[in-house]
C-alpha cells in the first residue's frame, strides 16, 4: 500500500512545484520589463548611489585627442595667387583626462559642474614629436587682415608697417608644441595696444591653449532623480538657457545633453542631441545601424549630411550664415570675428568645390566621418570617434601688403579626433550590472515557464499510466475467464456422443 502511494505523492509534489514555477514565470513575464527599467533608471541617473555616477564624474576609459595638421607646401606660390598645396602631418596623439569638479546638486533636480581637462603627449601613438616644425598660415595676420578689410586705408597702412616691423608674414614655421599650446607673439601685444578688445588673448597664442590643464564652462544638467523624462538634458550653460551667437531662435537653442550620456531605452527612431561649446551650437546625430561591441548591443549614430549644410541647402541652418559653400560652418561670431570655419575633415560631406580648390585633400567616409556607438538600453557610449576640422578663410586684402595676391580660399589648418573605447574593469562592471543581469532576468522567466510546464506533465503522465495499468489488468482478467469457459465447453463436446447423421472427419496425412 505504501509502495504504490509513494510514486503518486512524488508525482503530485512535482506537479505542484511545476505549477509554482509556471506561475512564477508568468508573473516574471509581466514584471521583469518593469524591474529591468527600474534597475536601469536607478543606475544611469546622476546620483552618487548609481552605477554610472563614477563614469559620469570621471571618465574611466582611455580618451585620446589626435591632431592632424595640413602643412602648406607652397606658401610663396600661394602669395602669387597659385592654388594651395597641403600635406597632412600627424597624428600627434594626447591622452586626455577629464574629471568633473565643483559638483553642486540643486533643488530643481539639476546638478552644476565644471570639467577639468589635462592632456599628455603619447610618443608611441604619434607620427612625430612636439618639436616638429610645420608651415601653416599665420592665423593672426591673415585673420586680422580679413577683419580689417573695411577699415580706413590709414589704419590698414599702419597695420602693414607694424607687421613688417615685427617680421610678421602670411605663413609661419613653428613647432607642434608652440602651435598647439602657445607661443609669445609681438603681434598680439600690438593688437592689444592699438586695438583693445579685438582679441581676448593676453599672453601666449595657441590653438588648444585653453584646453590643457584648464576648467570648462559651467554646465547645469538634469539628474533624472525626480523627473526621469529630462535626464542628462542641459538646463543651462554658463548660466544661459540659450546662446546669442547666431541669427535665429532655433540656432541659438541649447538642445540635448552635454555630450557624454543620453537618456536610456533608445530606438532606431531616436537621435543624439548635444550642445558643443567648441562648435558654439547644438548638434544632432542620427541612427545608422545596429552593432555589437564586446558582446554589448549598440546603436551607431552618425552626422547627417545636413549638419554643416548652408541655408540654401538646408533652410534651418540659415541662422548660422553668412555662409560660403555648403558643408562648412562659419564660426566667426563665436571666435571674435576671425574668419574660421568648422567642417568634417578634408571637407567630407561638403561641396566638392572646397576640396577641389586645394591640392592634397582626399575626403574618405571611412577616415573622416564621426560616429558614436551607444548602448541603447542605458544611453551610455561604448565607442566614439568625433572628428572636426578647423579652416581659415584667406584672401588678398587691399592695403595690407602681407596678403599678397592670395586668391580667396578656405584653407584647412588642422583636424582633430576625440576618441574613446570602453574596456577593462569599467567594461566588465558595466556588462555585469547593466547588461548581463537584465539578460539573466529576461531569460529566467522563460526557463521557469518551460520547466514548470515540464514538471506539470509528470502527474499527468503518471495518472495516464495508472489508468492504463488498471485497464490492462481488468481486460486480462476478463479474457482469462472467457477462455476457461470455452475450453471447458469444448472438452464436454468431445466426451458427448455424436448426433445421429453426423460424419466424423479424419485428418488426412
Amino acid at each position: 500500500m505504501g509502495g504504490s502511494s509513494r510514486p503518486r505523492w512524488v508525482a503530485v509534489g512535482l506537479g505542484v512545484l511545476g505549477l509554482l514555477f509556471a506561475a512564477l514565470g508568468v508573473v516574471m513575464i509581466f514584471m521583469v520589463p518593469s524591474l529591468i527599467k527600474q534597475q536601469v533608471l536607478k543606475n544611469v541617473r546622476i546620483d552618487p548611489s548609481s552605477v554610472a555616477f563614477g563614469m559620469w564624474k570621471e571618465i574611466p576609459i582611455p580618451f585620446y585627442l589626435s591632431v592632424h595638421f595640413f602643412e602648406v607646401v607652397n606658401p610663396n606660390e600661394i602669395l602669387q595667387g597659385e592654388k594651395p598645396i597641403v600635406r597632412e602631418r600627424g597624428p600627434y596623439v594626447y591622452r586626455e583626462y577629464r574629471q568633473k569638479i565643483n559638483i553642486t546638486f540643486n533643488d530643481n533636480d539639476t546638478v552644476s559642474f565644471q570639467e577639468h581637462r589635462s592632456l599628455y603627449f603619447q610618443p608611441d601613438r604619434s607620427q612625430g614629436s612636439e618639436s616638429d616644425y610645420i608651415v601653416l598660415p599665420n592665423m593672426l595676420v591673415l585673420g586680422a587682415a580679413i577683419m580689417m578689410e573695411n577699415k580706413p586705408s590709414t589704419v590698414k597702412l599702419m597695420m602693414t608697417l607694424g607687421l613688417a616691423t615685427m617680421g610678421q608674414r602670411a605663413f609661419l614655421n613653428r613647432t607642434v608644441g608652440e602651435i598647439l599650446w602657445g607661443y609669445e607673439d609681438p603681434f598680439i601685444n600690438f593688437l592689444n595696444k592699438y586695438f583693445p578688445g579685438m582679441l581676448p588673448i593676453k599672453g601666449k597664442f595657441g590653438l588648444f591653449a585653453e584646453m590643457n590643464d584648464t576648467n570648462s564652462e559651467v554646465f547645469t544638467v538634469f539628474t533624472g532623480v525626480q523627473n526621469f523624462s529630462r535626464i542628462h538634458l542641459v538646463d543651462k550653460w554658463n548660466g544661459l538657457s540659450k546662446i546669442n551667437y547666431w541669427h535665429s531662435e532655433q540656432c541659438n537653442m541649447i538642445n540635448g545633453t552635454s555630450g557624454q550620456m543620453w537618456a536610456p531605452f533608445m530606438t532606431p527612431e531616436s537621435s543624439l542631441e548635444f550642445f558643443s561649446p567648441e562648435a558654439c551650437r547644438s548638434m544632432k546625430l542620427i541612427y545608422q545601424d545596429s552593432r555589437v561591441f564586446e558582446g554589448i548591443p549598440t546603436y551607431r549614430f552618425i552626422a547627417p549630411k545636413t549638419l554643416f549644410a548652408n541655408g540654401s541647402v538646408y533652410p534651418p541652418n540659415e541662422g548660422f550664415c553668412p555662409c560660403l559653400e555648403s558643408g562648412i560652418q562659419n564660426v566667426s561670431t563665436c571666435r571674435f570675428g576671425a574668419p574660421l570655419f568648422l567642417s568634417h575633415p578634408h571637407f567630407y560631406n561638403a561641396d566638392p568645390m572646397l576640396a577641389e580648390a586645394i591640392t592634397g585633400l582626399n575626403p574618405d567616409p571611412r577616415e573622416h566621418s564621426l560616429f558614436l556607438d551607444i548602448h541603447p538600453v542605458t544611453g551610455i557610449p561604448m565607442n566614439c570617434s568625433v572628428k572636426l576640422q578647423m579652416s581659415l578663410y584667406i584672401k588678398s586684402v587691399k592695403g595690407i601688403g602681407q596678403t599678397g595676391k592670395i586668391k580667396p580660399v578656405v584653407l584647412p589648418i588642422v583636424w582633430f579626433e576625440q576618441s574613446g573605447t570602453m574596456g577593462g574593469e569599467p567594461l566588465n562592471t558595466f556588462y555585469t550590472q547593466l547588461v548581463l543581469m537584465p539578460q539573466i532576468l529576461h531569460y529566467a522567466q522563460y526557463v521557469l515557464l518551460g520547466l514548470g510546464g515540464l514538471l506539470l506533465l509528470v502527474p499527468i503522465i503518471y495518472q495516464l499510466r495508472s489508468q492504463e495499468k488498471c485497464f490492462l489488468f481488468w481486460s486480462g482478467s476478463k479474457k482469462g475467464v472467457q477462455d476457461k469457459e470455452a475450453i471447458q465447453a469444448y472438452s464436454e463436446s468431445l466426451m458427448s456422443p455424436a448426433a445421429k447423421g453426423t460424419v466424423l472427419q479424419e485428418a488426412k496425412l
